[in-house]
Parts: C-alpha cells; sequence; structure tokens
C-alpha cells in the first residue's frame, strides 16, 4: 500500500527520528484521505500526472508541506496510486 511506503521513506530518509512518529504522520494522511475522498476538494489530475490517476487531493500536513495524493476511482471504490509533495521535483508541473 502506498502509504506503508510512505513510511518506510519517510523513516528511512530520517524525516522522523523515530518510526512510530513516522506512522502517526502518516495516519492523518490517511485520515484525511478517508474522510475527503468522495468530497467536492478532489481535483481533476493534469495530462502531465494522469499516469499516476485520474483525480488528486492535496493535503497541507504543515504550513511548509502539502501531498498530493492521486487515485482512481471505479464502480464507487478508490485506489490511491501515488503520493508525492511540495518538496518533490514533480511539483512544479501541479501549480
Amino acid at each position: 500500500m502506498i502509504i506503508n511506503k510512505l513510511i518506510d521513506v519517510l523513516f528511512e530518509y530520517e524525516y522522523f527520528g523515530y518510526r512510530s512518529s513516522a506512522v502517526s504522520y502518516t495516519d492523518k494522511i490517511y485520515a484525511f484521505i478517508a474522510e475527503n475522498i468522495d468530497k467536492p476538494i478532489v481535483r481533476f489530475t493534469p495530462p502531465s500526472h494522469q499516469k499516476y490517476g485520474k483525480k488528486y487531493l492535496k493535503y497541507k500536513a504543515n504550513p511548509q508541506t502539502t501531498w498530493y495524493i492521486f487515485f482512481d476511482q471505479k464502480e464507487g471504490k478508490y485506489l490511491v496510486n501515488h503520493i508525492l509533495n511540495n518538496h518533490s521535483k514533480d511539483f512544479p508541473e501541479l501549480l
């Protein structure tokens, strides 16, 4: 699952000193997704990023970091395909 991979990345690259902190951080992202994936704040993905999913959500984790959660929807089910933040090299294309 994408969120589980994010925990590993955040911990391995030392964004968090404790694995439990990375888990707590990603739990907040997961809760945001669960609460908002079917809300009108969902946006259509620009053509340059549609390989990640047709729609995306923006989650502002703190004043410095915004996460972009890409997903597809089919028959009332959602599949999160990719997640990146504004620190990513791909970020400027999403402005």
